[in-house]
């Protein structure tokens, strides 16, 4: 689902951009029509661009929240992010989340942290 909407702002972020290169080789005297009608296709389209942000701005709050309310957390070191396949098995259920993923970004995150039900 995630890819949809992604896929679906980067299409209407090109049609925007067409529309934007469209009204700036026309002429506002001869075809004043034309201009109006895309400039309300284009705040349509912004519009639309925005809804979908927010969507998939709150998906992934969700998702944040749901990880910030796991008992455990802490920092993955730099050992552990060696060796990360034997540190999961030995932590079932564990969710490491690097800082440099959108997901990180927006935790705030300035290491690669593990999230986690039990203690690890």
């Amino acid at each position: 689902m995630k890819e949809v909407e992604k896929n679906e702002i980067k299409r209407l972020s090109d049609r925007l951009d067409l529309i934007r290169h469209q009204q700036a080789d026309m002429s506002l005297v001869e075809s004043a029509e034309k201009y109006a009608e895309l400039e309300k296709e284009k705040e349509k389209l912004e519009g639309e661009i925005e809804r979908l942000r927010a969507v998939k701005g709150h998906k992934l709050s969700k998702e944040a929240q749901k990880l910030m309310g796991m008992p455990h957390r802490r920092a993955i070191t730099k050992k552990e992010q060696a060796d990360l396949g034997k540190l999961k098995k030995s932590a079932r259920g564990l969710v490491v989340v690097h800082p440099m993923t959108e997901l990180g970004r927006e935790m705030g995150l300035q290491e690669m942290t593990g999230f986690c039900k039990t203690a690890f």
